[in-house]
């Protein structure tokens, strides 16, 4: 491993992701850009070497297991090894979801992007993180798959998004999963929300900025080896399951 972090962000060719990979370029890491339309991914590489980030491309699908193995392997060559892995990547699956109407395709398709993608690159880079003196993985989740919220009287949630807020919620199911494997091997793992942030995810229409949305998973990122795993937070703190 070098000396400088390595970190890779997937879905960082915009929104919030490409603030993640940002923020992250800012503390001088290197930021590997994973992205699956190549014209954003070189756009945006461009950008934040512009703004003084070291940022590469990574090519990359998450819901494909050639492309992902081939981007471990790209991350491999050029960076040596990867310190933290950011998995922002996530769809909605389009409006509207209610559980009475839904085509179950969207579901299977929400859920293999969101899920089964974040396990998919989660098992592809852990070699590398192991590698790392103080490895760190990151799924952006969001409150709306919080159980407890859900059903706390009073709490509006919005609308019912089925497919897109089931697989926040098992997203979080993963995330403890893997913390619970993974404890005592040095790497913490912890899902964040970040919040109700204005992106074309949701049609521009949240209150918080990307730069704002990013804030969590900075934090995460670059916990102490004595941080946290297995959890779930958001700016105030914990977030219920």
């Amino acid at each position: 491993m070098s000396e400088q972090t390595i970190a890779l962000v997937t879905g960082a060719n915009k929104g919030i992701g490409y603030e993640i990979a940002a923020r992250l370029g800012a503390l001088g890491w290197r930021v590997g850009v994973g992205a699956r339309d190549r014209q954003r991914r070189d756009t945006a590489v461009e950008k934040l070497r512009a703004a003084g980030t070291d940022a590469f491309g990574v090519a990359l699908d998450v819901t494909d297991d050639a492309s992902v193995a081939a981007a471990a392997e790209l991350i491999a060559e050029r960076a040596g090894g990867l310190d933290v892995l950011v998995n922002n990547a996530a769809i909605t699956g389009g409006m509207p979801q209610t559980p009475t109407t839904v085509d179950p395709a969207t579901v299977r398709g929400v859920v293999e992007t969101n899920v089964i993608g974040v396990v998919r690159v989660t098992n592809a880079m852990l070699p590398m993180l192991r590698g790392s003196a103080s490895p760190r993985i990151v799924n952006i989740s969001s409150s709306v798959g919080s159980l407890v919220l859900q059903t706390t009287p009073g709490v509006d949630m919005g609308p019912v998004p089925v497919a897109y807020l089931a697989s926040k919620t098992f997203l979080n199911a993963v995330t403890v999963q893997y913390a619970k494997e993974l404890d005592g091997t040095g790497i913490l793992v912890n899902a964040g929300c970040p919040g109700f942030t204005a992106t074309d995810l949701n049609g521009f229409q949240g209150v918080r900025t990307p730069h704002q949305g990013a804030a969590i998973a900075l934090r995460l990122a670059t916990l102490p080896d004595d941080g946290p795993t297995g959890g779930f937070f958001d700016d105030a703190g914990t977030v219920p399951w």
